[in-house]
């Protein structure tokens, strides 16, 4: 079986401003933050509103995501979280199939 390497990959993405704001609000939801704040032993978070697709890992994007995000995955200000599935589905996002969000620990 072979690896195969991906040279480019296109991880710009557009939401519809409907889906956008139910994302959002099922993202700023207190039970939603309740998890995120169980990941950082209880601080205070909030929702920055970015949101980026992962990419394939490759030599220029060894952290799987795109370069203006890894400062935010190198910060201990800051953590990423997956965008839970049933989230996704029900603002109706289908393209792209996966998202992250960042948020800020306060």
């Amino acid at each position: 079986m072979r690896i195969r390497i991906v040279e480019n990959f296109d991880a710009d993405f557009t939401l519809d401003s409907q889906a956008q704001t139910q994302l959002f609000s099922l993202l700023t939801s207190e039970a939603f933050l309740d998890q995120v704040r169980q990941q950082v032993q209880g601080k205070t978070v909030e929702f920055t509103e970015l949101l980026f697709q992962p990419i394939p890992y490759s030599l220029q994007t060894p952290k799987g995501m795109p370069k203006e995000f890894e400062p935010y995955h190198e910060s201990e200000e800051y953590i990423i979280v997956n965008v839970p599935p049933n989230f996704m589905f029900q603002a109706k996002i289908f393209q792209p199939s996966r998202l992250c969000a960042v948020y800020r620990r306060v």
